[in-house]
């Protein structure tokens, strides 16, 4: 069911389908719109169930047609029952939604095949982005795939890892004096003066819309019902408006009962305009400087800042802020109690919901999803210096029993690494 028109989200006015992104009559952003699912939600759930085992079993909710030249695969990602994590929280019911396992780690491989099979329809030669890392990667990623040429804008003193994995798919890289803000700035005049497509500014209502099969997957996975409760992290403030219109889609479509959900969002405490606005009950959003370790959700100035808080308000969810330090803490826990390595993304997402759990804003008894959108060795430097060192012994059982054994004694049997408090250790660098 490709989109038949565009719609500002502000004023309603109705545009055609195209390279466009912002109102003609108010300045505001963008919608896909789509002609009416109509039909036996019975018949829809048999087509997606017998569709690809990606994101685009959902093509019937997606704004363009599938297309073979940018499909890496993405989508479909584990949802884990995270048992440990959820006993140490007080949480029955807990979920983590794991997109670090998409083709280039994180979520963004979502929305680019989305937004580059537009590109596509639409007849760009070139495909560009303002990233702050993980969507460079998938850009430059898909590019290689497609065979076209890509060129990645990024704020200078990003993470090696993100670096890396941009240059190894053949992107052209470009570092950028300045904050995000400055970047995408710059990448919209380039935009109007030369005929490239950048997923996240000329194609954008397209790009954006593959952010609701998280949504999608979700109700799916759970057997076609809707959590109590998501987390979901904020930089822009897209994902979590998508996953929140991917729930009333299911439920305007009859392919879950309506089902009220509380969707929480989390910022990183260096870079949150959104949860200081939720704070001072305002709808203001105002810009910020970053200074956080979240460099993925470094964006001062969120582009759909007020529909996320609007999002956040009209469900009862909380916006939260999560220092540096929590970020760190709960990289580590995440880690040590479901074997999940997440980036600081994913630390800005646990740590809210840690702070949600202990005020008892969700009850123990609900049912918890939290997004995890990035994978951690992107950006390991967050925690390297705050891991122990490792045990180094000659090759002598004597030696393993008087230096592992007691170790491994501290925690109590069956527990694991999980049982070690986050942190307890002193950070000692080396290994």
């Amino acid at each position: 069911m490709p989109a038949i028109g565009l719609q500002c989200r502000k004023c309603g006015r109705q545009h055609d389908l195209g390279p466009f992104y912002v109102c003609a009559e108010c300045l505001g952003p963008l919608e896909a719109v789509y002609a009416d699912a109509g039909g036996n939600p019975e018949t829809l759930r048999a087509r997606i169930a017998g569709g690809p085992r990606t994101l685009w079993r959902y093509a019937d909710l997606l704004p363009v047609a599938y297309d073979p030249a940018v499909d890496l695969g993405a989508g479909l990602t584990p949802l884990v029952p995270a048992r440990n994590l959820g006993q140490a929280l007080g949480l029955r019911h807990l979920y983590l939604k794991n997109d670090s396992c998409n083709p280039t780690w994180s979520f963004k491989d979502r929305v680019v095949e989305v937004g580059m099979a537009a590109a596509r329809q639409f007849g760009f030669k070139v495909v560009a982005c303002a990233s702050t890392g993980n969507l460079a990667n998938a850009v430059a990623a898909h590019g290689a795939r497609a065979s076209m040429p890509t060129c990645v804008f990024l704020p200078r003193g990003l993470e090696r890892g993100k670096l890396l994995l941009s240059a190894v798919y053949g992107a052209t890289i470009v570092e950028v004096e300045g904050t995000y803000d400055q970047v995408n700035r710059l990448c919209v005049e380039i935009s109007e003066e030369h005929p490239w497509a950048f997923v996240n500014v000329n194609v954008r209502p397209y790009y954006s819309e593959g952010g609701k099969t998280l949504g999608y997957e979700v109700a799916e996975q759970l057997g076609w019902r809707l959590p109590d409760h998501v987390v979901v992290p904020m930089a822009s403030g897209s994902l979590l408006l998508k996953i929140a219109k991917a729930f009333g889609e299911l439920q305007r479509f009859g392919l879950v009962e309506d089902h009220a959900v509380r969707v929480h969002g989390a910022q990183a405490a260096g870079c949150a305009p959104i949860v200081t606005a939720f704070q001072e009950g305002t709808d203001v959003i105002r810009p910020v400087q970053p200074r956080t370790i979240a460099h993925s959700l470094a964006i001062g100035t969120p582009a759909d800042g007020r529909d996320a808080l609007e999002v956040i308000r009209s469900t009862g969810g909380r916006a939260e802020g999560v220092t540096d330090a929590e970020i760190v803490e709960s990289m580590r826990l995440l880690a040590a109690s479901e074997g999940i390595f997440t980036e600081t993304a994913g630390g800005v997402t646990i740590g809210a919901l840690r702070r949600l759990a202990a005020s008892g804003r969700i009850d123990e008894d609900a049912t918890v999803v939290a997004y995890i959108t990035g994978m951690g060795l992107k950006t390991q430097e967050a925690v390297e210096e705050t891991l122990p060192e490792t045990v180094q012994i000659p090759s002598s059982l004597r030696a393993f029993e008087a230096h592992v054994l007691p170790r491994l004694d501290r925690f109590p049997a069956g527990t694991g690494n999980a049982a070690r408090p986050v942190g307890a250790e002193p950070a000692r660098g080396g290994g």
